[in-house]
């Protein structure tokens, strides 16, 4: 090799890897305020009302027919609004309709959906990952930075640029009707450092976050969809609780922050009013004092916690007035624009104020990627958001969850040999929990005990289950969104204490809150806890009692006094 030949080779060597560090992209933060040639000549194209109307997204499905899908294209072009927040339908429908939506807007679509635990949360044939709840009792904070990794490809697969996720609220009520399993736990260090990992895991790969609910809607006894939450507490107990993880947040570069609908008179005192629409809790307290430099988002603007009280737009004009950057689901965004209008006309908010926001979120798209496409690839689409490494993650995350409670003797006296009733408690049929020792245990009989099991019924499994060495118990919530209490008749939950008086080996895939309620559960040896009732949560606790994984999850939140946060014996 000549000179000349190797002094090349050797600036190549030299400046490949100043060419990946160039094209590795900026944090959203980190270059919000560089120049950006894009997002200027957008936004000298936009006329006044234009602006003010980048400020709104409004629904979209893709499973209430073509009407609807009609009418949503008639605002996108008439009304030339912002964005898209889509809800329920599926994948492959709605990358059709993007590509439509897309193609008759004046700028470039900012589209979001609410995928807390991945498009599963909101599409059919797509990946469904585990409840913020589930992923608290994991130790290893790196496999839920991979999993906001995995909801980023499969949101930028599908076009989308912004997850109304992660959750940040710490569930310090159980009774809380609305957070409950979609909260970290009640440990606000803990649920800052998992929020940290999910946002980041999403972050990197180019999706805009909104952490929710600010400033906290853990301790709350109302829904906000259906009224308007208080929170009646002092602002140095929020200050030092319900607002430490979204402090945290803030330092690790959120790039989003969700406001919700919540009435804190420590904050703000004006009666009725929801801190979306409140400018001390939004541009004083969030964007000044804890120095909030991302996009801020409403919560859901049709919402009972600020419609009720804010109906006819006053609700949309009032939150940008009081700091917001985008809207979410106005009623009327027609209507909304021109009181947005006239309040600037009425020295109520300042073009300044709007030209801000909107140079905001047009960074934003570009930061997002819409400057260079915003069409999607509908062929091949499922495969590619059914990925081999999705399913190996979802089987990863559920063996890091479970939980082992009171202790391990249980474990430790389970014999493949010994004849064995294996139970399945509120389901209706053959459960993936009691298929799975079919192979392992050949002297078996498996029980359904329907959550409506009759007294009769009960009492014939009772007689059976004498005749058994060893009994199996598999206690599940099949409902869609598993509540803090089971909904089994009074016999059932009752004959659950027996059971667990028959040194009876239990795994519970359901709410850990249900614990409370199944009264005497606690005098069991051994429980496993799983969180949800997923088929790999069952695979999980199946491997533990075969032999086959340790468990290594904690409890993220206090049960009661015999359940309580941090419990978890490590194998």
């Amino acid at each position: 090799m000549n000179k000349k030949i190797k002094h090349i080779v050797f600036l190549l060597a030299f400046l490949c890897p100043l060419a990946l560090i160039a094209q590795t992209p900026k944090s959203f933060i980190e270059g919000m305020n560089e120049p950006n040639a894009w997002v200027d000549s957008v936004f000298k194209k936009l006329s006044k009302r234009d602006r003010i109307a980048q400020m709104f997204m409004v629904r979209a499905h893709t499973d209430k027919g073509k009407a609807f899908e009609d009418s949503i294209a008639k605002v996108i072009k008439k009304e030339r609004i912002g964005g898209l927040v889509f809800f329920q339908g599926g994948p492959v429908r709605q990358a059709v309709l993007t590509n439509r939506y897309q193609s008759i807007s004046k700028v470039p679509l900012m589209l979001a959906m609410d995928a807390e635990w991945g498009l599963g949360m909101r599409l059919d044939s797509t990946v469904s990952f585990p409840y913020q709840l589930t992923l608290g009792a994991i130790q290893d904070n790196k496999l839920i930075y991979e999993m906001g990794r995995q909801v980023a490809l499969d949101f930028k697969r599908l076009g989308m640029h912004v997850n109304f996720a992660p959750v940040a609220d710490i569930n310090n009520n159980p009774k809380n009707p609305v957070i409950g399993v979609r909260s970290f736990g009640d440990n606000k260090f803990k649920v800052a450092e998992k929020v940290t990992a999910y946002m980041k895991g999403m972050q990197d790969n180019q999706v805009i976050v909104s952490v929710k609910h600010f400033p906290g809607h853990g301790d709350t006894d109302v829904d906000s969809h259906y009224d308007l939450p208080q929170l009646p507490f002092s602002k140095a107990r929020l200050d030092s609780l319900e607002i430490y993880p979204f402090k945290e947040l803030i330092k690790e570069g959120a790039s989003g922050m969700m406001v919700a609908h919540m009435n804190i008179p420590a904050l703000d005192n004006t009666p009725n009013l929801p801190s979306t629409l409140s400018k001390p809790i939004v541009t004083t307290l969030l964007k000044e004092e804890l120095g909030f430099k991302g996009l801020i988002f409403s919560d859901a603007m049709e919402m009972k916690g600020v419609a009720k009280f804010y109906p006819n737009g006053e609700g949309d004009v009032l939150g940008i007035i009081a700091g917001m950057d985008v809207i979410e689901l106005s009623g009327n965004s027609k209507r909304a624009v021109k009181l947005v209008r006239q309040a600037i006309k009425k020295k109520k908010l300042t073009w300044n104020q709007v030209n801000a926001s909107v140079k905001k979120i047009l960074y934003g798209k570009y930061w997002a990627g819409l400057h260079a496409n915003k069409y999607v690839q509908a062929n091949n689409l499922i495969a590619d958001l059914n990925r081999p490494q999705a399913a190996l993650l979802n089987q990863k995350l559920a063996d890091a969850a479970v939980t082992l409670l009171n202790s391990d003797v249980q474990l430790k006296n389970f014999d493949r040999t010994k004849k064995t009733a294996v139970l399945s408690i509120g389901t209706n049929e053959l459960s993936v929990f009691q298929n799975s020792f079919r192979p392992v245990l050949s002297n078996s009989m498996n029980y359904i005990l329907p959550k409506n099991i009759t007294d009769q019924e009960i009492d014939n499994v009772r007689k059976e289950l004498k005749g058994y060495d060893q009994i199996i118990v598999g206690i599940h919530d099949m409902r869609k969104r598993p509540a803090p209490v089971l909904d089994y008749n009074k016999s059932l939950k009752s004959f659950v204490a027996e059971l667990a008086g028959m040194n009876s080996l239990f795994a519970v895939f359901a709410n850990p809150y249900s614990l409370s309620g199944l009264t005497g559960i606690e005098a069991a040896k051994t429980i496993l806890l799983n969180y949800q009732n997923a088929k790999e949560a069952q695979n999980a606790s199946f491997r533990v009692i075969n032999g086959g994984l340790k468990a290594s999850g904690k409890l993220p939140v206090t049960i009661n006094s015999s359940f309580k946060n941090g419990d978890g014996v490590i194998q």
